[in-house]
């Protein structure tokens, strides 16, 4: 994960307008979306490039990416509720939920997941791997910690998929619909989610590789009938738009989805991660002594970064599906996000409204016994 300060040397002017930076900063041909705001309102968003080269379609802001990593967040939020609702509490050891643990792993808590701290592997296997969460619960408990719970940082995907199987068990709905019901429809976010908002296909970016190739959208992948499978879910996978991950840091700025004590937790810095001056707190990196949150996300084609000031401040988003580009452009290499944080504070906040979209359609609670395709 990147370091993340509000500002400093290498930046350039801080006070150039956004859109002259971005344009001459991002890559000609890579495909994605910046949004920044001020205040709460849009100070700025662009599409670039194309979501879709095979379809003609453009990016835009309403293009629906799949956010990788930037989904811990959601499950560290949904945790956070479930412990206002009095179902559980962080302090929990994993085995009040999963039942028999090995002796290894009976110390592991809910904490030591959220901070990637219990010891548990990175993962079981490929993302796309057919994993059903009896499976991935079996793998994650035969699985050999690289240190002992609550010793080290080690960034573990699996601890997240834990958090997910264990967010099944208690509220009994399965994981997605859990945070439909209880953070994306109170935040307004219409179009966040695995399967249930109803995108036209045309709206979700295609992915591409390092050679132009088009490797889908995510669930050309193989994904279970509710969702990618369960390496993937909890850690990651989501798909959402610039406009809902701007609703979701105004709802985050005040007490829509989460109250101050529970949004005091998610954003303290409990532990530092390794070879940085940032901690991570639960879902967030934590830099700048607290004045920056965020987290990064990406895989072999894709790059996102999402980082918002917990005063509800500043907020920027830049997502690129096409991200490495051989001999030509790699996103990793630029300094995207800080440059804009910088930016941000400087930028008149915009009027641009966020205009309400088609509700998620309702179904049948889903019990957590049936909330995978194989459990």
């Amino acid at each position: 994960m990147a370091t993340l300060t509000a500002c400093g040397n290498g930046l350039g002017d801080c006070a150039e307008p956004i859109g002259a930076y971005v344009a001459d900063a991002w890559p000609e041909g890579a495909g994605g979306t910046v949004m920044v705001a001020r205040g709460g309102e849009v100070a700025y968003c662009q599409g670039f490039g194309m979501a879709d080269v095979a379809g003609g379609v453009r990016a835009s802001c309403d293009t629906v990416y799949d956010i990788m990593s930037i989904t811990k967040q959601f499950t560290a939020a949904a945790v956070m509720k479930l412990e206002m609702m009095g179902r559980l509490r962080v302090t929990d050891p994993i085995g009040r939920y999963l039942g028999a643990v090995p002796a290894d792993k009976r110390p592991i808590t809910l904490h030591q997941l959220l901070t990637h701290t219990s010891g548990l592997v990175e993962a079981l296997g490929d993302d796309y791997d057919p994993l059903s969460r009896a499976d991935m619960l079996a793998g994650a408990l035969a699985s050999e910690l690289r240190s002992p719970p609550g010793a080290a940082f080690h960034y573990s995907n699996v601890g997240y998929s834990l958090l997910a199987a264990i967010i099944e068990k208690v509220s009994g709905l399965g994981y997605e619909r859990f945070l439909a019901t209880y953070l994306f429809e109170p935040a307004g976010m219409t179009r966040t989610g695995y399967v249930l908002p109803d995108w036209p296909e045309s709206q979700v970016a295609v992915e591409y590789d390092g050679r132009g190739a088009s490797r889908g959208r995510p669930y050309d992948h193989p994904w279970a009938p509710d969702g990618p499978y369960w390496n993937l879910r909890g850690n990651g996978g989501m798909l959402s738009t610039a406009r809902d991950l701007l609703r979701w840091h105004r709802a985050l700025s005040g007490d829509t989805v989460l109250s101050a004590a529970a949004r005091r937790e998610l954003f303290t810095p409990y532990v530092r991660m390794p070879d940085s001056d940032d901690s991570y707190g639960y879902g967030w990196v934590i830099s700048d002594d607290g004045r920056i949150v965020s987290h990064d996300g990406g895989d072999t084609w894709s790059l996102a970064d999402y980082a918002r000031s917990p005063d509800g401040g500043v907020m920027v988003f830049w997502i690129s599906n096409h991200a490495y580009q051989q001999g030509r452009w790699n996103m990793e290499d630029l300094d995207l996000t800080r440059a804009l944080t910088c930016r941000a504070r400087s930028a008149t906040p915009g009027t641009a409204s966020i205009p309400s979209a088609p509700s998620i359609p309702s179904a049948p609670s889903t019990p957590a016994t049936g909330a995978s395709t194989e459990q």
